[in-house]
């Protein structure tokens, strides 16, 4: 008994449909018309009983394309990264992309390994969703040349396209809310700021609201991520500190909002009522988080949709000028920003 190839090749579809190769490859790159309905019609059955499968990856180095886009994500675990990854696939599924996903979880070794893995795969362009990637590894994929478009981070003299949120706006709408429901004190908690602009333009835009405000108190403290005895300490000495005044803490981001809520259950802080609490990011457990969390919510599907568009047309003509996209947030409100009663 003959036993098949456990993956069939074009030559046994060719023979099998009894013909030559070439005729099978033109019916496989679309020259149907080259070819009789009786000889489309073999090559038709010979490849569903054959269960072949072209290779993706010959034809397109054949053609000098692969169709592959590259996404290297600093922190996956980071439901903003889920989000924008779900906008990038979404875009290259309408566009006949297939996205090849590196997660480095902010480690370099990861970080240099899943470059030179991306260039080994001839991938057509990146997009790089790296908040806490190192400015080292961006340098090397600068000088790889490669189509690129950095989400919502900038680096100087960096020359790249940028896909994010408008930070200014977004941290003006939230800052503003919080003073128009009369708090006091105001403290703006994020991780430390680096050189990571998104964290320092929301810092200064917080700062340039409360300037006309000079009888609201007003401080930032960075604190790593999980530091938690940090972050209690840090939570913990700005209630006190202010005491006798209507205090709130807006967080830069949606990872970091998540340790602050655990924080204030671990010292009694009840946001809403003893403090006021308003979060970068719209997670879905914020509305489920006692009187809920009030959030800046960022179109990130729609991110991440718009950097893959980008990164096509940069595939498409290298020679278009570099440029910035901004989005607009949306303020969620719900009771963890409740006005002064």
């Amino acid at each position: 008994m003959k036993i098949r190839p456990s993956r069939a090749t074009i030559s046994d579809v060719a023979h099998a449909a009894r013909t030559g190769k070439t005729s099978v490859s033109r019916y496989l790159n679309g020259e149907q018309h080259l070819l009789s309905a009786d000889l489309k019609a073999r090559i038709e059955e010979a490849i569903a009983d054959l269960q072949y499968r072209p290779s993706q990856m010959a034809r397109g180095l054949k053609r000098g394309r692969t169709r592959l886009i590259g996404l290297i994500i600093a922190d996956i675990t980071n439901p903003y990264s889920v989000d924008v990854m779900c906008g990038i696939e979404a875009a290259c599924r309408e566009r006949g992309f297939t996205l090849l996903m590196c997660n480095t979880n902010n480690e370099v070794d990861l970080e240099q390994h899943y470059l030179q893995l991306l260039s080994s795969y001839q991938v057509e362009g990146i997009v790089v969703n790296a908040v806490g990637m190192r400015e080292e590894v961006l340098s090397r994929l600068q000088q790889s040349l490669l189509p690129m478009v950095l989400i919502d981070r900038k680096i100087p003299d960096f020359a790249c396209d940028v896909v994010g949120l408008n930070n200014a706006e977004a941290a003006e709408v939230a800052t503003r809310h919080l003073v128009d429901n009369g708090y006091e004190a105001l403290l703006f908690l994020s991780e430390p700021l680096g050189s990571v602009n998104t964290r320092r333009e929301r810092l200064q835009a917080f700062r340039q609201v409360l300037a006309v405000h000079p009888h609201i108190q007003h401080e930032n403290a960075e604190v790593s991520l999980h530091h938690a005895a940090a972050l209690d300490e840090t939570l913990n000495a700005f209630y006190h500190r202010y005491a006798g005044k209507r205090r709130a803490i807006m967080v830069a981001n949606g990872a970091m909002t998540l340790q602050v809520a655990r924080a204030m259950q671990r010292i009694n802080l009840r946001w809403g009522d003893d403090i006021g609490l308003l979060g970068f990011d719209e997670l879905e457990w914020a509305a489920l988080a006692g009187p809920g969390i009030t959030t800046l919510k960022q179109p990130t599907w729609q991110i991440g949709y718009a950097a893959l568009e980008r990164v096509i047309a940069r595939i498409e003509s290298n020679d278009i000028p570099v440029t910035e996209r901004v989005f607009s947030g949306e303020l969620i409100i719900r009771g963890s920003s409740q006005p002064l009663r």
